[in-house]
């Protein structure tokens, strides 16, 4: 038999089972992840004003409307009450008209796009402020980290300094994933032939985790990375460290880094080939291949040839037609829009 005093231990499991679950979500240190902590905060707080009281007003009228108690007032033919409908349909509808607002608010002011305004709450960004910028490569499954301006790179390690703004633009090799450093900000997918960007700061030095959350096949649980914030003097110190590094990754390395492999070390690399993750982005790193936006402004240019043509009266001479042709070329190795020559 269980003795006294641990039955009356037993509710308390539970509470022992969680003090050693990581709050990392709830207790960031990035500017962006501690206001998406205050929003969820917000939000549930709001929605405890109506749970709590409904969840009391279940015990009080199971209890007090027992088989057992006389006492109870019993009103077969009652069947309303305005004051009664004034609070159940007027508490939840303020609810949600504050919601609503507070969602509006904040989609727009914690959209991942938008540049950062703020360090944290008392720093506001100087408008002459640079942002760090970080190209991130969701591979099978490893995460590869290039720094352009530096031109560095590193495979499962990640480096920003404190109280910078970095924007990360992110895509993938082959499959979908999910960029997440709980600390810094919100999950960012990573798709391949797409670009998405995230906008973050960190406010503390330290050493963090980042992960892939969203399945993407055998290596998937293995999936993460090192994120280390550092003060802007030892960033400067890493990045002169990682140029002297005599890795170099140029696109035959990469095609080779691209290939799966399950729980690889950390790498580093003191030079990358210039507009390696625009080729990445465009999936035509091998030789041979064409880029995805050449593609595309060749298609574009031969719809509106096309289009050209077909305005053009019956019976048009070579010449007119030759005039109607448009030249449009992309820029080599980037993603911009066609440019007209």
């Amino acid at each position: 038999m269980i003795p006294k005093i641990v039955r009356r231990g037993l509710p308390l499991l539970p509470l022992a089972a969680l003090s050693g679950c990581n709050t990392v979500v709830m207790n960031p240190t990035g500017d962006i992840a501690r206001q998406q902590a205050d929003l969820i905060t917000i939000s549930v707080l709001l929605m405890l004003i109506i749970i709590v009281p409904v969840m009391i007003l279940t015990v009080l009228f199971a209890w007090r409307y027992r088989q057992s108690n006389t006492s109870a007032k019993y009103e077969p033919d009652w069947d309303h009450s305005t004051k009664l409908e004034l609070v159940i349909w007027g508490a939840p509808l303020l609810i949600i008209i504050v919601l609503g607002l507070i969602t509006w608010v904040s989609t727009h002011k914690l959209d991942p796009y938008r540049p950062l305004d703020r360090i944290d709450a008392q720093r506001p960004i100087a408008a002459s402020t640079k942002a760090l910028e970080v190209q991130v490569v969701a591979l099978d499954w490893k995460w590869l980290f290039i720094y352009p301006e530096q031109g560095i790179a590193s495979v499962n390690e990640l480096v920003t300094p404190v109280d910078v703004p970095v924007r990360f633009k992110i895509t993938s090799s082959t499959v979908m994933n999910t960029f997440y450093i709980p600390t810094l900000a919100g999950m960012i997918y990573a798709m391949p032939g797409m670009e998405t960007t995230l906008n973050a700061v960190l406010n503390k030095p330290g050493d963090y985790k980042g992960l892939s959350a969203n399945f993407s096949g055998e290596g998937f649980s293995h999936m993460h990375f090192a994120y280390k914030g550092v003060s802007a003097g030892e960033f400067d110190a890493w990045v002169q460290k990682m140029k002297a590094n005599p890795g170099v990754l140029n696109r035959a390395d990469y095609l080779t880094l691209e290939k799966p492999s399950v729980r690889d070390p950390v790498r580093y690399y003191g030079q990358v080939e210039p507009a390696l993750f625009n080729r990445v982005l465009n999936r035509c790193v091998a030789e041979g291949s064409v880029c995805m936006n050449q593609q595309m402004a060749e298609d574009h240019q031969r719809n509106q040839v096309a289009a050209a043509i077909r305005q053009l009266p019956k019976g048009a001479n070579a010449a007119q037609v030759a005039n109607a042709e448009v030249c449009e070329t992309p820029e080599a190795g980037t993603t911009n829009n066609p440019v007209k020559k």
